[in-house]
């Protein structure tokens, strides 16, 4: 008999949703109408758990779960985890971590090359039209070169030094700050976010920012400057959003190329009608390549844990 595993979060490359049904019995939870009725019947059984970084998986979810022996995150984001009863527990909670590094770096750097040089509201200005109806070259204003750029990376993990590397190829001067230098880095450390924000023309959040919240504000926008742009590719909730907003409006920054936002998929308003914004939809990760990366780790990790082994990627046990 094949063991259970409860699917919170659907898996969009169909080769990993072939192989997790050759191999499992899939309870995709989040097709389900009445979800409690759902648990009532098949909670007990239930030995593996998929989810995503954002949905993760709640406390009370997973004290209904006896026989639950692992949760697999489809992401890097453990936050919504209850890590410390996972632990009590000895359920071993894993991530995707590295799999999609390479893909939210180049994110990262797309934001910054979209956002400097206006590529997307010049992009509405050739589609609406408006170009034969105003072809001086000052209907345009003028962009932001990138290259050369002084460039404040928050979080120098796996994402942060390869948004590191990337920068580095445009030639631009990059600093950072983290809870601690990081062995071999050879870029400046800055361990305050104030005085990094000051040096930079661009900041790039990278951290995992497990429990850090609002830390880009007011204060923090203002050390960035009127010629600053932010990127953020990390945690919607690192950016206290009506600081964000004002700043914009007011031109406290020049600029904001953003992924990620506090209440997803809800983004303040003020933003859509900004031309010195970029948007995107979470989407950092969203490559077959990346995706389909993380889910032959996540089937890892389910194939180890079920079997007893530890999963490489384990955070808890």
């Amino acid at each position: 008999m094949k063991p259970e595993v409860l699917q919170l979060n659907p898996i969009l490359v169909p080769s990993i949703n072939e192989k997790l049904d050759a191999l499992y019995t899939m309870r995709r939870y989040y097709e389900q109408e009445d979800k409690e009725a759902y648990i009532r019947e098949v909670g007990q059984r239930i030995r593996g758990v998929i989810t995503g970084g954002h949905t993760g998986i709640s406390r009370a979810l997973m004290e209904r779960l006896p026989s639950l022996e692992v949760v697999a995150v489809n992401g890097v984001g453990t936050d919504a985890v209850d890590l410390a009863y996972a632990r009590q527990r000895g359920i071993p909670v894993t991530g995707t971590f590295g799999a999609l590094t390479e893909d939210v770096a180049d994110m990262a750097l797309g934001l910054l090359l979209a956002t400097c040089r206006n590529l997307c509201a010049v992009d509405r200005f050739v589609r609406d039209g408006l170009w034969p109806e105003f072809p001086q070259p000052g209907s345009i204003p003028l962009a932001r070169r990138v290259s050369g750029m002084q460039v404040g990376i928050v979080g120098m993990g796996r994402v942060g030094q390869a948004v590191a590397k990337r920068a580095a190829a445009f030639g631009c001067m990059v600093r950072y700050t983290d809870l601690q230098p990081i062995a071999g880095v050879g870029h400046e450390f800055i361990p305050e976010l104030r005085r990094l924000a000051e040096a930079s023309d661009a900041l790039v959040l990278c951290a995992a920012a497990d429990k850090a919240e609002g830390i880009i504000d007011a204060r923090i926008l203002e050390a960035l400057g009127k010629g600053g742009y932010l990127i953020n590719i990390a945690r919607g909730r690192l950016v206290n959003e009506s600081d964000l907003v004002h700043a914009l409006r007011s031109g406290a920054i020049a600029g904001a190329g953003l992924d990620v936002f506090v209440d997803e998929p809800n983004v303040p308003q003020e933003l859509f009608a900004m031309d010195n914004v970029v948007l995107q939809a979470h989407r950092a990760s969203a490559t077959v390549e990346s995706r389909t990366a993380m889910g032959e780790m996540v089937l890892a990790s389910l194939a180890d844990a079920l079997a007893g082994r530890r999963p490489a990627m384990s955070l808890t046990t």
